[in-house]
Formats: C-alpha cells, sequence, structure tokens
C-alpha cells in the first residue's frame, strides 16, 4: 500500500507562539508520522515538543532490529528521559513537558504509540474511530460515570492533562497496532487538540470524507479559526491510494 500525506501547523488566533511540532519520515518503506503539543510558559513547550519530534525519529531509525512498537516505545522512552532531564537541569525549561503521538505505516500493518490528549484517527470507509484515549481529567471523569461525553465537550476543565512526556523520569505509553485491509478507503488523521477543541468528531468525519487532501486541509483550517482558534492547532492527513 501506498501513503500520501498533508500537514498543517498554526499558531491560532490568540496564542503568541506555535508549541507544536511535527514531523514526516519515510522510514524502511513505511511512514512515520509524529505530532506533539508543547507545554510550559516561556517558550519551553516549543522546546519540548521540537526536541520529542527530533529524538523520537532518530531513535527510531537507529533501532531497525527491534519490533516496530518495541521501537515506538523505546523512541518515546528515549525522548521523555531527554526531556525531564533538560527540564530539571536548566531553570528556564523547568516544568515543560509535551504530549506525543507516533504512527508507522508499512505493509499492511499500522503502529501507534500514544501519549496526552493529542488524537490518532481513522477514517474506514468514511466512518471516523478515534484510535487514542485522551490522558486527561475529563476523559478520567468520563470514564468513571462522573460526566457525560456530551458534558465533557464544553467542560471547563477539558485542557488539564494527566500524563504528558518529560513530567517524571518515568512515562506511561499507550501501544497498539492495526492491520489494514488494502480494500478500504483509509486515512489517518492525527491532530493536536487546538483541533478537537473546537471540531467535533463528525465534524471531522464529514470534512475527512473529501476527496482531495488539499481542500480538507483548507476546510479544517477555515472552520478552526471561524470558531476562533484558541490554541496552536496542528495536524497531519495520511491517505491511502491506489
Amino acid at each position: 500500500m501506498q501513503y500520501l500525506h498533508i500537514s498543517l501547523s498554526k499558531i491560532g488566533l490568540k496564542r503568541l507562539d506555535n508549541e507544536d511540532a511535527f514531523g514526516i519520515y519515510n522510514v524502511e518503506d513505511g511512514l512515520l508520522a509524529i505530532v506533539c503539543d508543547g507545554l510550559g510558559g516561556n517558550k519551553a513547550g516549543e522546546v519540548a515538543s521540537q526536541l520529542t519530534v527530533k529524538t523520537i525519529e532518530e531513535v527510531f531509525r537507529q533501532n531497525s532490529s527491534m519490533e516496530y512498537l518495541e521501537r515506538i516505545k523505546l523512541s518515546i522512552v528515549e525522548a521523555n528521559r531527554i526531556v525531564h532531564e533538560k527540564s530539571s537541569n536548566e531553570l528556564e525549561l523547568n516544568g515543560m513537558a509535551t504530549t506525543v503521538e507516533v504512527l508507522f505505516i508499512k505493509d499492511d500493518t499500522a503502529y501507534w504509540g500514544h501519549v496526552g490528549d493529542s488524537r490518532i484517527y481513522n477514517l474506514k470507509n468514511g466512518k471516523l474511530k478515534q484510535l487514542t484515549k485522551d490522558h486527561s481529567l475529563v476523559q478520567k471523569l468520563v470514564d468513571e460515570g462522573y460526566l457525560t461525553l456530551k458534558e465533557a465537550e464544553n467542560h471547563p476543565n477539558k485542557n488539564i492533562i494527566m500524563r504528558a512526556l518529560g513530567d517524571s523520569h518515568t512515562i506511561d505509553i499507550d501501544l497498539s497496532k492495526q492491520k489494514l485491509n488494502s480494500k478500504d478507503e483509509t486515512k489517518f488523521f492525527i491532530c493536536t487538540d487546538g483541533v478537537t477543541s473546537v471540531l467535533s468528531d463528525s465534524d471531522i468525519q464529514d470534512i475527512l470524507k473529501n476527496k482531495h487532501s488539499e481542500l480538507i486541509s483548507q476546510r479544517l483550517s477555515e472552520l478552526i479559526e471561524e470558531r476562533g482558534a484558541p490554541d496552536n492547532y496542528t495536524f497531519v492527513l495520511i491517505t491511502k491510494t491506489d
């Protein structure tokens, strides 16, 4: 299977800096995509996200003898070590952290790792599915039955995350994989919460159904900014080609 990709990262309408970072790389006839949303003042979040993307790409490439999920895990663990160490040792970067999404697609399988509240979605034959679960306070309240999904959408604490890369010297990572069917129309959509804080899953599904990636990117950006774009927003769209 072959895949095309398109990406966009913008500062939004209310932020002074873009603390998101992403990278898309061809690795061993596969496609590696990384998306991060940095946390921390004085541009420390920007340092955390960029450093994480760089480290994950390098470590993933260097460990070609390992199974893909193990490579994703190792690369995130190493990025966490470096970000946490830098945060602990440099006063101006103290407290920096980042979310991270890593997706590797090769042949008939997609592999991913996830920390935080950025997301990976799969659109299969026009139906959208969220592959990751947010590591957020609001998601925890939903899981425990204190909030409904509808109440969670506009909860005032929806930006509080429970897990981020760099927060601690250890990191708990969600890892999974999925077999792909060559007959399915398949797209993967990776995004920061600057997208999902203003667009619902049904909004995203409707836009991703478009056949043209450039129009998808344009419409997503337009709608996010129509709704105020209160945060940096970044997305990567990966589309299977015939």
